[in-house]
């Protein structure tokens, strides 16, 4: 039997510590993955970091023993955007609030 799709979405830049943002399964999951594909969020596919993260409830900050796991994945997402750390607070309106936003679905 073929697992579920599954699908969680951080968000990290407006706090300190990444958070879960959105979390589903099958039908939801596809949604969560669609939109974060349309709005130019980058989709990682990790299925251990998936079953830690999933244990989290939408709106908890991600635990000290995923810290490694994620920063992988945002540095993954900063490199894929040409950014660096503390890039996301320069001046540049139009992009400013999108890269606060950053997310990444797992």
């Amino acid at each position: 039997m073929k697992a579920p799709l599954e699908a969680v979405a951080l968000e990290y830049g407006k706090q300190k510590t990444p958070r879960v943002v959105a979390k589903g399964q099958e039908e939801l999951a596809l949604r969560i993955i669609t939109e974060a594909k349309r709005q130019g969020i980058y989709v990682a596919e990790d299925p251990q970091l998936l079953a830690l993260l999933s244990r989290l409830d939408v709106g908890e900050e991600i635990t000290q023993d995923m810290y490694t796991a994620v920063a992988v994945i945002l540095s993954w997402v900063y490199w894929l955007k040409g950014m660096q750390p503390g890039d996301e607070a320069k001046d540049e309106p139009e992009t400013d609030q999108a890269l606060k936003d950053d997310q990444a679905s797992l």
